[in-house]
């Protein structure tokens, strides 16, 4: 099994229902409209393998796909303000307890808005990965949607915002044009290639 045969494993709504983790996962996590399912569908070359929500803040589970060696996991997004106060804190927790789990998790693919500065709950995340000693790297988003000039100004800007971070790569990424899958893939080739600590 590979790129070409990944298959949908399952969803989990809760905690207590999340699979045993047998193979290196890779985790894409964001904000309810970063475009986690499109990026997912991009890397594995399929329209729609990933169900793409018709309206931000839809996604409420923690949807598996398994690669054969390794799964993806899309993780709930968060920051999308009509959805109730309970259903954010479900969310919340589920979350929560798929990285308090013990995982076989390799990546974290924290995914931003490039045409926009990392929101406070982007930059949040960031801070508990690190914490947490889980590799991660940031796909900005969306890449295709800047000028060159814009373009140019969000690098910058985002140098200066993970300046505190050098070791997290940030990838302008585009699941329309394409931009940065190639990079994200070969990452993810090479962390789970590797043996856990």
């Amino acid at each position: 099994m590979g790129i070409e045969t990944a298959v949908f494993e399952m969803s989990a709504g809760l905690a207590d229902q999340l699979p045993v983790s047998t193979v290196p996962e890779i985790a894409f996590s964001g904000r309810s409209n970063a475009g986690k399912s499109s990026l997912i569908n991009r890397l594995l070359s399929r329209k729609s393998l990933a169900r793409i929500s018709s309206a931000p803040g839809k996604t409420a589970t923690i949807n598996f796909y398994n690669l054969g060696f390794c799964r993806f996991v899309d993780l709930p997004g968060y920051g999308y303000a009509k959805v109730s106060k309970a259903e954010k804190l479900r969310w919340s927790d589920l979350a929560e307890g798929y990285f308090r789990q013990w995982r076989n998790l390799r990546l974290v693919v924290q995914l931003m808005d490039f045409r926009h500065a990392p929101a406070a709950a982007d930059l949040q995340m960031i801070r508990y990965l690190r914490d947490a000693e889980i590799p991660c790297l940031v796909a900005a988003m969306k890449s295709d949607k800047l000028n060159k000039t814009a373009r140019t100004a969000q690098e910058t800007a985002y140098k200066g915002q993970f300046a505190p971070y050098p070791d997290i790569q940030v990838i302008p990424c585009s699941a329309v044009s394409g931009e940065g899958v190639d990079v994200i893939m070969k990452k993810i080739f090479a962390v789970c290639q590797n043996k856990m600590k």
